[in-house]
């Protein structure tokens, strides 16, 4: 078979191994779809040399949510939980077509987004929800640096958020993946020092969802997590979730917090349309008829 006529995955070395052995549910069912199609298949890691490599390969390729090298080759991740996954033609979630489109709760059927959200609900936090009377923040990583996808840096979001939110007590969280640097960490830890209302818990963020009042952030997952809790959103940064979300790129740091109080939107039409309508259910039985319409979306021959 021609160089042409293969399909190479650029993965973590963990995810190598599981899609070499057949143990990645959606990678099995990307490669019944092409192999169908007439496509070998191929595993690269998804490092420096794996992006080289693409370079001079002829085939056709799929990276674990980094940008692919070239036009031939897509990206795909999760969607935020599993099973659920996007195959993209860039990595920027902010620039996906979802991200892009219109949400209109009236469009949805009632019945199956109570369904949906109830199930994934019970399934994801079974645990009693409350309102505590405290901030959720979880922060990512870049502390002190304000990137082209956000409004501030993280650190000035935490500030705004003491500033708009008199009363609350503020929770701030790291990312598990992150590596911070010194200077970070001093700035943080002062800002802490200063405010009496703010600290930094090293608990697992997600237990903070369940008693929070709202979530904070420029586009951590914590926040679309929190939709399953009705849990409101304030985005200081660009993502895919943002359509139900108070975004201060358009209202201001001061009309998003201003807008909370009367803020109810319908989190279940809306995780019902982002989850089961806007990405791959890996879990359905129809699920390589959906991946088939979606590569052929993006031009592959399948």
């Amino acid at each position: 078979m021609s160089d042409e006529k293969t399909v190479t995955f650029y993965l973590s070395p963990q995810m190598r191994r599981q899609a070499e052995r057949g143990n990645h549910n959606f990678i099995r069912q990307i490669c019944r779809v092409v192999e169908e199609a007439g496509f070998s298949i191929a595993y690269d890691v998804n490092d420096h040399l794996g992006r080289l490599n693409a370079m001079s390969r002829a085939g056709r390729s799929l990276f674990l949510m980094d940008d692919p090298v070239d036009d031939r080759g897509l990206t795909f991740r999760r969607t935020y939980i599993f099973p659920f996954w996007h195959i993209e033609k860039q990595s920027e979630r902010w620039e996906w077509p979802v991200a892009k489109q219109m949400f209109d709760p009236i469009a949805q059927d009632p019945v199956k987004a109570r369904g949906f959200h109830r199930r994934w609900q019970e399934k994801l936090f079974p645990n009693e929800i409350t309102q505590s009377g405290f901030v959720l923040v979880p922060l990512q990583g870049r502390l002190t640096t304000c990137r082209s996808f956000q409004h501030c840096s993280p650190l000035d979001m935490v500030k705004a958020t003491l500033r708009h939110d008199k009363t609350r007590d503020i929770v701030v969280t790291l990312h598990p993946s992150e590596t911070y640097t010194d200077d970070e960490m001093k700035a943080l830890h002062a800002l802490i020092d200063a405010n009496d209302r703010l600290t930094l818990q090293h608990q697992r963020s997600e237990k903070f969802l369940f008693d929070c009042d709202y979530v904070v952030t420029q586009n951590s997952s914590l926040g679309f997590l929190g939709y399953f809790l009705r849990k409101p959103l304030i985005l200081f940064g660009k993502t895919d979730f943002h359509h139900i979300a108070l975004k201060v790129d358009e209202l201001g740091v001061s009309g998003a917090f201003s807008a909370l109080p009367d803020h109810t939107p319908d989190y279940e039409s809306y995780l019902f349309w982002f989850l089961q309508k806007q990405s791959i259910n890996a879990g359905r039985p129809e699920v390589q008829s959906v991946i088939q319409n979606v590569l052929k979306g993006h031009g592959w021959p399948v």
